[in-house]
């Protein structure tokens, strides 16, 4: 029979809960609001006046080139960065479990890069793939390859891609070390006991048992993707060249400090709160039935 705990006092399950409180609504709920309130309203650069518009915002967003084009390039920018981050993840956290010696020195490494904020991550990948001094730039004009993020906006895609995925595999890196030690050998070794290799083992035991993790951090990484991802952005090509990398998170920035278009900005806001919450919840409603925890 489960207990059920009580406290003594009535008002400090409320005390306790206050601080957690009052961050959600100052840092969230207020600025939510605060969205969606100005969304409805048009006003000029100056502030000097301001005009009620109700949707009139969402529909000159949504029927905009270059919010639509922004949103494809989200689309798949956000899966190209997901993806980047949870396989090598994933490959090397299965390496770090298998190493006897110095395993305290890899692991340690290995989450390093976490502790990198993302404006700096993608400075040092701006360093190194810097078609005039970087050293991998370099290595690419050896090889024949034209290199020039600075005007190509495909490899200025492909640039701030590999940053930010590089800044989040050391946190897919920690959660999935710890699933992996948390699976019992006692079922690695029956199965290797009735002679399963290793790759059969990783996709019959070892994998399946890591999906609550997988799933987790499927989630993850995909909100880090729609808005984390701004400081690499930011730092390493400010939404160009041409706007080739200008997703969401960057294009209302853009509109709202840049433009000064309050109202759209606003609008843009609130539809990208409304895309991240969509995609959490389909998540959750098909993707988390193949979950075995």
């Amino acid at each position: 029979m489960q207990r059920r705990v009580v406290f003594p006092n009535r008002v400090l399950p409320y005390v306790l809960l206050a601080p957690q409180l009052a961050v959600t609504v100052v840092f969230f709920l207020w600025p939510a609001g605060q969205a969606m309130f100005m969304s409805l309203l048009q006003q000029d650069p100056f502030g000097l006046r301001v005009t009620f518009v109700g949707l009139a915002n969402f529909r000159a967003v949504l029927a905009d080139p270059d919010y639509v084009a922004a949103f494809w390039r989200t689309v798949y920018f956000s899966l190209a960065v997901t993806a980047l981050a949870m396989v090598p993840a994933l490959v090397l956290a299965v390496m770090a479990d298998r190493v006897l010696r110095a395993a305290a020195f890899y692991k340690t490494a290995l989450i390093v890069p976490y502790a990198i904020a993302p404006a700096v991550a993608g400075v040092l990948w701006l360093f190194m793939f810097n078609p005039a001094i970087g050293s991998l730039a370099w290595v690419l004009k050896q090889l024949g390859v034209a290199w020039n993020p600075v005007l190509d906006g495909t490899h200025a895609m492909l640039l701030v891609i590999l940053a930010a995925a590089w800044k989040q595999v050391a946190y897919n890196f920690v959660f999935f070390l710890a699933g992996l030690q948390a699976i019992p050998r006692t079922l690695l070794e029956a199965a290797a006991i009735d002679g399963a290799g290793e790759m059969r083992k990783f996709w019959t035991i070892v994998f399946p048992l890591l999906s609550p993790t997988t799933f987790f951090l499927l989630v993850v990484n995909v909100v880090y993707a729609f808005f984390d991802t701004f400081g690499v952005i930011h730092a390493v090509t400010g939404g160009g060249p041409a706007k080739a990398t200008e997703i969401l998170v960057y294009k209302v920035y853009y509109d709202g400090v840049h433009a000064l278009n309050l109202g759209s900005s606003s609008a843009q806001s609130v539809i990208l709160m409304a895309i991240v919450i969509a995609l959490t919840m389909i998540q959750f409603r098909y993707i988390e039935r193949r979950v075995h925890y």
